[in-house]
């Protein structure tokens, strides 16, 4: 049935989205232009520093670092979880290519910390301390014992999940 057919029970109905009028057709920033603009800055530090060839961490960066500008000057939380995630998953890759070795734990601290610069948007925007925080926390805690003391890190995980439980328990318990 076509959209200019009436059916027996009342006309058919068409729904369509579009940006609006013509001159708002476009959205104001064409973030695939920020995100050239920034892949092609890494690909130029590429050439400049030898070492670095890693095609996939300069692209995933360039994606997070555009979606950060993007989110900066628009807004969204789609931008923002997405910049800062791809920027926290690029950035070990990105650390070792320039040189400096890391060891284990790093990957972890840079997603709790993504978490965290989430967590801080939402309060500073009057959303209160969310779920985010509490991950990032938890993220930045098993790192740190991963970064600093490796053989602490096997205990620390399990050690926050009781930490977790009490305070789950204590909270609990207060409301009757």
């Amino acid at each position: 049935m076509s959209d200019r057919q009436v059916r027996a029970d009342g006309p058919t109905r068409v729904y369509g989205w579009s940006w609006g009028p013509d001159e708002q057709r476009r959205p104001g920033l064409p973030w695939i232009g920020v995100f050239l603009i920034v892949f092609g800055a890494l690909l130029l530090v590429e050439r400049a520093l030898p070492d670095y060839q890693r095609l996939g961490d300069v692209a995933v960066l360039a994606a997070g670092l555009a979606s950060l500008v993007y989110w900066a000057i628009r807004g969204g939380t789609v931008a923002l979880y997405a910049g800062a995630f791809l920027t926290a998953l690029a950035l070990p890759g990105t650390i070792q290519a320039l040189g400096q070795p890391l060891g284990p734990g790093w990957g972890t601290l840079f997603f709790g910390l993504a978490f965290l610069v989430v967590a801080a948007v939402r309060a500073a925007r009057g959303g209160g301390v969310g779920w985010q925080a509490l991950y990032g926390s938890i993220l930045v805690l098993i790192a740190g014992t991963e970064i600093l003391k490796p053989d602490l890190a096997g205990i620390a995980w399990p050690l926050i999940l009781v930490a977790i439980g009490v305070v789950l328990l204590v909270r609990g318990t207060g409301r009757v």
